[in-house]
């Protein structure tokens, strides 16, 4: 237990670089360091991010939170810099076969970065949608059509193969190559809940545009009942009994949950999120609120609409799902930290029950190169955005929006530490690498917030 072991191949005379992997521990621990990744798109730009990880000599494991491969064409999303970084996607087409998602994973794997992070840490690995393709749910996916590509169970089998040939997993059942949710126990410190938000269980995706009328008005009764529906799943409910029992029976300090979407409740007003008004004169209202600067009354409605969900694809579009989480940790008095990808984006939010009871906190982790809120607001400077998330999102403490990086995450018996590393380029080899924000949460029913550090 808590040992290094170095390790290396070798195959028809031909010796590997040595890697460096490391046994769990037990019993007392003092502490331990997460590198938590996701969202690294290969064609976007160089993974510097994992080069900077892998100049660590002190991280115990490599968490990937999912988007670990992305399924799409050469010249598809965030491939416009490809050519000439020399990282067109291949095969040329997006990925369909098994041979395709092999062909791809063997792609990502010829990047000298990311063979670098994994030589030199261990790795726990989760998948997100990409892996198989855009917005992936238990049924289907919005990047999968039928007609052209084929049957849907026979893509999801053959990129769920090609990711346990390729990912360092274990996986708890072998008869059930999609089961990838699993726990793992740092002694009396910390367990660790791998969670699968995207295959498994989740039922399909709720869409803003079923419920807009012809003349844009907006069933706010219609969608409320829908993504209130108690029947609604994210995980499934065979995730979520084995997660209770996980949970309950882990006597360590720190409950973490190591999965795909963000969990904090991201509400902005709905005439942001339907389009009908724009985002930049949000965030010009927030700006003023920050400025103690007194708005117009037409401002002031503004502000005040009704708040709906901005992204349906996280735990804001299953909101009796995740309440059953919230609940879980608030019963069972747990310290829970949630991990999560998804977004490129970098958050940091209190997690709290629909009472307001505090329940723990949520870090989510920056892409390692997929772009962010930069490439949809480009004519907004990217301190606005984030600021303006920040004062719109009561839940949210903490908002970086044009940066990739990753988490390093340090956990102690006496608080959990969450350090937000980025690279200022992913366009060039040299880089420069700066720590933006540390935070952290204490344990405790009374300390279950971020605070600063």
């Amino acid at each position: 237990a808590n040992r290094s072991y170095f390790y290396r191949f070798g195959c028809y005379g031909q010796l590997s670089p040595v890697g460096r992997t490391k046994t769990l521990p037990t019993g007392s621990v003092s502490s331990v360091r997460f590198a938590v990744f996701s969202c690294s798109n290969y064609p976007a730009g160089y993974f510097n991010v994992y080069a900077d990880a892998a100049r660590f000599d002190d991280i115990d494991v490599g968490l990937h939170l999912g988007d670990y491969i992305y399924e799409y064409a050469a010249g598809g999303y965030a491939s416009q810099n490809a050519g000439t970084l020399g990282r067109v996607s291949k095969p040329a087409t997006e990925i369909i076969t098994l041979t395709d998602y092999r062909v791809r994973f063997q792609q990502y794997r010829t990047d000298p970065d990311l063979q670098a992070v994994h030589a030199r840490m261990p790795f726990i690995a989760v998948w997100d949608d990409h892996e198989l393709t855009n917005d992936t749910w238990s049924g289907g996916a919005e990047n999968h059509d039928p007609a052209t590509e084929g049957l849907w169970s026979a893509r999801r089998q053959m990129a769920i193969q090609a990711y346990h040939e390729w990912m360092p997993i274990r996986v708890p059942d072998a008869t059930r190559p999609d089961k990838i949710y699993r726990s793992f126990d740092f002694g009396n410190l910390l367990s660790l809940h791998m969670l699968d938000t995207r295959v498994i269980g989740r039922d399909k995706q709720l869409a803003y545009a079923s419920y807009v009328g012809a003349d844009r008005s907006f069933n706010s009764a219609a969608f409320t009942a829908d993504v209130t529906n108690p029947a609604r799943q994210l995980m499934g409910t065979e995730q979520t009994a084995w997660l209770r029992n996980q949970m309950s029976k882990s006597t360590a300090t720190w409950q973490i949950l190591g999965q795909q979407v963000l969990m904090a409740r991201m509400l902005l007003p709905a005439p942001m999120v339907l389009g009908t008004t724009g985002y930049a004169a949000y965030f010009a209202i927030a700006a003023k609120v920050k400025a103690g600067v007194a708005l117009s009354a037409a401002e002031q409605q503004l502000l005040a609409a009704t708040p709906v969900p901005y992204n349906l694809d996280a735990w804001d579009g299953y909101h009796a799902a995740r309440e059953t989480v919230l609940n879980m940790a608030q019963t069972l008095n747990k310290n829970m930290v949630v991990l999560a990808g998804d977004t490129h984006n970098a958050w940091a939010s209190d997690l709290a029950d629909q009472q307001g009871r505090a329940v723990g906190v949520e870090f989510g982790v920056p892409a390692v190169t997929s772009p962010g809120f930069e490439s949809y607001f480009p004519t907004v400077a990217p301190a606005t955005v984030a600021g303006g998330m920040e004062q719109l999102i009561g839940p949210l403490q903490y908002a970086e929006t044009a940066l990739r990086g990753f988490v390093v995450l340090t956990v102690t018996p006496t608080e959990t530490r969450a350090e937000y590393r980025y690279v200022d380029t992913i366009t060039s080899k040299t880089y420069k690498a700066v720590v933006g924000k540390t935070l952290r949460m204490l344990p405790g029913v009374a300390n279950r917030k971020i605070v600063a550090a």
